[in-house]
């Protein structure tokens, strides 16, 4: 494996180009340029969402899954199972190294805060990158894993699934047909039942820890992460997303599905600033925030205008937790009925709301009653990853698009940890101007031995 170097904040924040791909890697996995009938497919992550992320991939008629990983082996073993021709390993790395060769496309299916690393190498190898949102921990990583993807021309996809659903694809269409005027402003929400008691703890975390189970390797699962003891049921599985040296909080997990259609339609760029709002006993709480995130989030973002909004700025809310969007907005479709998890466009001739995995209402339905979905063919977010790697189209999320849209929703949660300050953002030199406490936050320094590799 490749010697590991160490790469500080500030040159990781500078640097124009982290890593640097030679001519030959670059013409080799620009995009198959040879007739292929499968996909040699890799999969990092394989218990919960990834679980999900394999079974869509080995769904597909064209996909070989060689290699399996994931640091908790009862996971491990599940997809064994189903896929048992695939070699198994509990270590990504190990895996990269082993079947460089073997493969031309890996999913990563893993908590945040190991996305980039395991994102970033892959493309220093040219392999095709599918991962979950968000696409990285912090917003430095997210400028990096674009600007890598690009560069080598490999096919990208972030796993907002969604987004190639009827629903968010007519949205976007109706949006860019301008049915409902100039916008004015956008309200997004999150406020499912039940999430807040499931996955956002409170903190803080146990003074002491106990030894981790056998078939879990914690020191794979901590990663790029401090190393803290393992304790039960507050991390693993899947309630590492409320501690901010693993997750993003709630609107980091939410936030790329429920803005994705908005940004796409808008043709959305960097915002100009951004604010958080968060509940008291978070804010007045110094042990809270510094280890776990929020459990309410009133985020709102100012982007400059465009053709298709009513002023020279407008504002996008996003809203969870003990924070819902105003009564006036939920009324314009109903109070009681509203959405839990959804997206509403207010403008200068009518509204346009889109729940989240369902069809984009227009308001009022009265109205827009002539106006019907436009036709079009079922699509699997998965699969359209896989026919681009085979040269058949071009992947609806791809890092170009899903990258600066990433980038904002993770700026939300640099706000949540500066909460009421109005942060001015330059996206040219990845810079928050009027505040310099909270550029710390755009990135991390890697633990020892867990550094960025080049």
């Amino acid at each position: 494996m490749s010697q590991l170097s160490k790469i500080n904040r500030r040159k990781f924040l500078n640097r124009s180009v982290l890593f640097v791909l030679t001519p030959p890697l670059l013409s080799q996995y620009s995009g198959f340029t040879k007739k292929q009938e499968k996909v040699r497919h890799v999969c990092v992550g394989v218990g919960g969402m990834g679980w999900h992320d394999l079974n869509r991939f080995k769904a597909h008629p064209n996909v070989d899954i060689v290699a399996i990983c994931d640091v908790d082996e009862n996971h491990l073993n599940k997809a064994a199972d189903a896929i048992p021709n695939a070699k198994k390993y509990t270590d990504w790395r190990e895996l990269l190294e082993k079947e460089a060769e073997n493969f031309d496309a890996i999913n990563v299916s893993v908590p945040d805060h190991n996305h980039f690393s395991i994102a970033m190498q892959s493309i220093q190898m040219g392999k095709h990158v599918y991962c979950q949102k968000p696409m990285c921990h912090d917003v430095a990583e997210i400028r990096k894993l674009t600007q890598a993807a690009q560069k080598a021309g490999i096919v990208s996809q972030l796993g907002t699934q969604h987004a190639s659903g009827k629903g968010d694809r007519t949205a976007v269409q109706w949006i860019k047909e301008g049915h409902i005027g100039k916008i004015k402003e956008v309200y997004l929400c999150s406020n499912r039942p039940g999430a807040t008691e499931a996955y956002r703890f409170e903190g803080p975390r146990p003074e002491g820890g106990e030894n981790p189970p056998m078939h879990l390797h914690w020191d794979l699962f901590i990663g790029t992460a401090p190393m803290r003891p393992y304790a039960p049921t507050i991390y693993h599985p899947s309630k590492w997303r409320a501690w901010q040296d693993f997750g993003t909080g709630w609107s980091g997990d939410i936030g790329c599905h429920i803005l994705d259609a908005v940004w796409k339609g808008m043709d959305l760029k960097a915002p100009k600033s951004v604010v958080a709002k968060v509940q008291d006993s978070w804010e007045n709480s110094p042990a809270r925030r510094a280890d776990t995130w929020p459990q309410s989030n009133h985020i709102t973002w100012v982007f400059p205008g465009n053709k298709l909004t009513a002023a020279n700025e407008f504002k996008v809310h996003w809203y969870d937790g003990e924070f819902y969007p105003p009564e006036e907005v939920r009324a314009l479709f109903s109070v009681e009925d509203y959405p839990a998890e959804s997206a509403m466009l207010v403008g200068t001739e009518g509204a346009l709301l889109i729940p989240h995995t369902k069809m984009p209402v227009l308001l009022p339905a009265e109205k827009f009653k002539q106006i019907s979905p436009p036709n079009l063919e079922e699509r699997d977010h998965y699969h359209h990853f896989v026919d681009a790697c085979l040269g058949k189209t071009n992947t609806e999320s791809h890092f170009g698009i899903s990258g600066p849209m990433s980038e904002t929703v993770i700026l939300g949660t640099v706000a949540i940890r500066q909460p009421n300050e109005v942060l001015e953002w330059d996206t040219s030199n990845l810079k928050i101007l009027n505040h310099d406490a909270a550029n710390q936050y755009l990135s991390r320094e890697y633990r020892n031995g867990w550094e960025l590799k080049v």
